[in-house]
């Protein structure tokens, strides 16, 4: 197997300054050729830091993928510690590159300055993969047994210029397979679902690995993964075991590859040709805004109705008055109104409504802080539920829209008998 380490360079990584998604995005990339990424390390911007990690991980590892530092400023001083380390003894300029430079700044509108042109200059003794995207170039050293590739700290340049790295490994190594399957569950704790399928996984074979991966807004997504093999047996050996997982958790699991509930619940409307509106009040859009993000939702989404006014509870969404005085606002009986009232108002299939309590402060005296109705609407009735949760506003709010569209999601498969 080889194997690889990934490592961010510059202080504004350390200080939280920025988020590093470069990690992730080169990960996943290896791992779908069947690199193993054992280490990732952020290092600051000290010569002696940069030098003393990088020597470590190259004698660790096959493959090291370092981004940032490459840029033209002074901080950036990652080129002249890679060309220290590996022993060049002078620059030389790449022409490739210094053309895509003064592309780039040109088509800006920008001067190029001698900083813009000096980033064409690159260590004697590394190899030049040219950025298309950005002006430092990608630069890959040979260092005996293994390979330091040193890409751009701007994502979308780091992932621009991916395959072409990918396409270097897969030139200069024998890769083996790594193959994952995801489940993706919801309903259960952590704790709660392994205990569930403990003895599943304590009977699973000594190449397969199982990883726990829970996130608010998607529940525990279960990772099945082997490492090496041959694909079509693994694949098989796979699905057997995923098939006597699907026993065992039943509606649990509402995907059996890696997405989201948004996601999930968009395929099965456009595949059955159904519409879908929302009445939001304690999750003040959050609900809509999650299933927009997804391409196409505009075939299967008409539209929301934010009613976090008792005022727009009523007027909009014909929310009867009498029905918030006897029942309160945060009840059974209001997200069932709000559901089918915006179900009215725009004519669609389905629909989905949340009232309740984020938090803090806002108790009601009936019902605490993280309380939450869910309801949901169809043309063979309507349903809600009670969910409650303990944690901070804006994790409630994320945990009362992934219940909503759980729930909800359950429901169209329920009435749709699919």
């Amino acid at each position: 197997m080889i194997t690889a380490s990934v490592c961010t360079i510059g202080d504004e990584i350390l200080i939280g300054q920025i988020v590093d998604t470069n990690s992730s995005t080169i990960s996943r990339a290896l791992g779908a050729v069947g690199v193993q990424v054992t280490h990732m390390v952020s290092i600051g911007d000290l010569r002696g830091d940069i030098l003393g990690t990088l020597s470590q991980e190259l004698e660790n590892h096959d493959i090291v993928i370092t981004t940032g530092g490459l840029g033209p400023t002074k901080d950036d001083i990652t080129k002249g510690v890679l060309a220290e380390l590996s022993g060049s003894t002078g620059y030389v300029e790449h022409a490739g590159q210094l053309a895509v430079i003064h592309d780039l700044l040109h088509s800006r509108g920008l001067e190029v300055l001698d900083v813009n042109q000096a980033q064409a200059q690159v260590p004697d003794r590394c190899e030049v993969i040219v950025n298309r995207r950005g002006t430092a170039p990608i630069m890959v050293f040979r260092l005996g047994k293994s390979t330091l590739y040193a890409m751009p700290g701007v994502p979308f340049e780091t992932e621009a210029a991916l395959p072409d790295v990918i396409a270097d490994i897969a030139q200069h190594h024998e890769l083996t397979s790594i193959r994952h399957r995801n489940v993706m569950t919801y309903g259960l704790a952590e704790s709660a679902l392994s205990k569930k399928i403990a003895a599943w996984e304590d009977a699973l074979p000594a190449d397969m690995h199982l990883a726990y991966l829970p996130g608010p807004l998607v529940g525990v997504k279960l990772r099945l993964s082997v490492y090496g093999g041959d694909p079509e047996e693994v694949e098989s050996r796979l699905d057997a075991q995923l098939q006597s997982l699907r026993g065992l958790l039943g509606d649990t699991i509402y995907a059996w590859d890696d997405t989201t509930l948004e996601k999930a619940l968009g395929e099965l409307l456009l595949r059955k040709g159904k519409t879908l509106s929302a009445a939001e009040s304690c999750t003040g859009g959050e609900i809509s805004h999650l299933i927009t993000s997804v391409a196409g939702s505009s075939a299967y989404y008409l539209g929301s109705v934010t009613s976090y006014a008792i005022s727009v509870k009523e007027n909009v969404l014909g929310v009867p008055a009498e029905t918030i005085g006897k029942y309160g606002v945060v009840s059974s009986e209001v997200a069932l109104a709000m559901a089918e009232g915006v179900r009215a108002l725009t004519g669609s299939d389905y629909a989905v409504a949340t009232t309740g309590l984020a938090g803090p402060g806002g108790g009601d005296g009936v019902n605490p802080d993280g309380t939450v109705w869910v309801a949901v609407s169809g043309p063979h009735g309507s349903e809600s539920r009670k969910y409650q949760y303990r944690n901070d506003r804006i994790r409630n709010i994320e945990r009362f829209s992934a219940s909503a569209l759980y729930f909800l999601l359950s429901f169209v498969k329920s009435d749709l008998s699919c």
